[in-house]
């Protein structure tokens, strides 16, 4: 697997065209041979409007690459958005944090340093920075809630480089992180999964769970199950997204991607409402609540592949995740709902490579008689045990996947200890 794909967890969004004063204004229209004057609205994008118009570093304009001292050094004043995302880029990064009082920071290989040549940000000097690549709608939504997810794009058209943005209010003043997001969408082989993933998207029906903590790659993942199934399959595919993650292309399949915010008002509503549009697939980009569990199943249970995502450490916690979201007098009507319904949970996390980059360790659970036997019975507790004991069904532990990376000399056992469940069996996995 190239180290590259897991460097590339990332989301992103259709961007909104940010409010640029004057000058700007009539740079980017000179550039672009478009009018300005009349934005696109919120949350949409074409590509003769795109979020920001990332020119080549060295080139005139508000995305121009801010001119370094004798000492390689960029002055206060000279740095923008586009700049930095570009620099980033460049430096083969994943991430770009933004926070006064410090240097921008990169993301890369896992590890997090300062961007070379760049001095610490003054609180109004980030404010001003990040303010200029809002809309007055996103200022407004800032302003009221102190949040904001967005996304933009450098450049435009097919070659636009896409980013997906949340801009916070820390201690009074703004920060920032930035993912940049891949053009291309992975193949499950190349992300070194294991084969029963690429068997879990081949499904007519059920619920697919991807599990993991922030950016362990569930995205990447789930987007790599809808690539193969619009390649091999005439599917009618729904996405629900905050924001829109990976762009995806009619190939096979009719696919729709739907934003929550801009396209729709909630996870739950638009899953409700793709019920009554035929859909085939249902993306969910975020299980967050009771509401959208509830609705998750109901589209599993009658005839829908439904593919999630759920912040859980283990394929196996994630079953207590869903039921635990419910009162208690409708947590044993849940756990029959989840036993029939769940076809797989596949958990992941991304460890350093000795060969450099990230590779993915997972848990897979599939549903089999046992399985479904202890959902359905309230003994989650014992799943490991059929984890471990059923690989001929697909499934493993944590523990036996980074067993076998350390047995591959492809990552350090060390590192792997601090992930695992129990270090006993894992020395004893490691040595066989």
């Amino acid at each position: 697997m190239g180290s590259r794909r897991w460097e590339d967890v990332r989301d992103d969004h259709a961007p909104a065209n940010p409010t640029l004063d004057a000058e700007a204004e009539a740079w980017l229209s000179e550039a672009l041979g478009t009018s300005t004057a009349a934005p696109a609205p919120a949350g949409r994008v074409t590509a003769e409007q795109p979020a920001m118009a990332a020119s080549p570093l060295g080139a005139t304009g508000p995305t121009a690459a801010p001119r370094a001292d004798d000492d390689g050094r960029v002055a206060a004043g000279q740095t923008t958005l586009a700049s930095l995302l570009q620099a980033a880029i460049e430096a083969d990064a994943s991430d770009l944090h933004l926070c006064a009082g410090l240097p921008p920071h990169v993301r890369t290989a896992g590890a997090l340093r300062p961007l070379a040549g760049h001095p610490p940000f003054g609180a109004d000097e980030l404010d001003r920075l990040l303010q200029a690549a809002l809309t007055p709608a996103q200022r407004a939504r800032l302003d009221a809630c102190g949040d904001l997810d967005l996304g933009m794009a450098l450049g435009k058209g097919v070659d636009a480089q896409r980013v997906r943005g949340a801009v916070f209010v820390e201690t009074g003043s703004l920060s920032a992180a930035f993912r940049v997001i891949p053009n291309v969408v992975p193949d499950l082989a190349e992300l070194g999964l294991p084969a029963v993933v690429d068997r879990l998207a081949d499904l007519p029906r059920g619920l697919v769970l991807v599990t993991g903590q922030t950016g362990s790659g569930k995205s990447t993942t789930l987007a790599a199950m809808v690539s193969k199934i619009n390649r091999q399959r005439s599917a009618h595919i729904i996405t629900v997204e905050d924001p829109i993650e990976y762009r995806h292309a009619p190939v096979r399949s009719v696919i729709q991607q739907r934003e929550v915010g801009a396209d729709t008002e909630s996870f739950a509503a638009a899953i409700r409402h793709a019920l009554r549009q035929d859909p085939d697939v249902i993306l969910i980009g975020e299980l967050r609540d009771l509401e959208t569990i509830r609705t998750a199943l109901t589209a599993a249970e009658t005839g829908h592949l439904v593919l999630a995502t759920l912040h859980s450490s283990d394929a196996t916690s994630a079953v207590n995740r869903v039921i635990d979201v419910f009162p208690g007098d409708q947590q044993s009507q849940i756990r029959s709902q989840l036993a029939l319904s769940l076809q797989g949970s596949i958990s992941q996390h991304l460890v350093p490579s000795l060969q450099g980059g990230r590779v993915v360790a997972t848990e897979v659970m599939t549903s089999n008689s046992a399985v479904r036997n202890l959902v359905r019975d309230d003994k989650v507790h014992l799943l490991r045990g059929v984890l471990e004991t059923s690989s001929d069904d697909g499934m493993h532990t944590l523990d036996q996947s980074l067993a076998s990376l350390v047995r591959q000399r492809r990552i350090d056992a060390d590192h792997a200890r601090r992930l695992v469940h129990d270090a006993g069996t894992f020395d004893e996995l490691v040595r066989r």
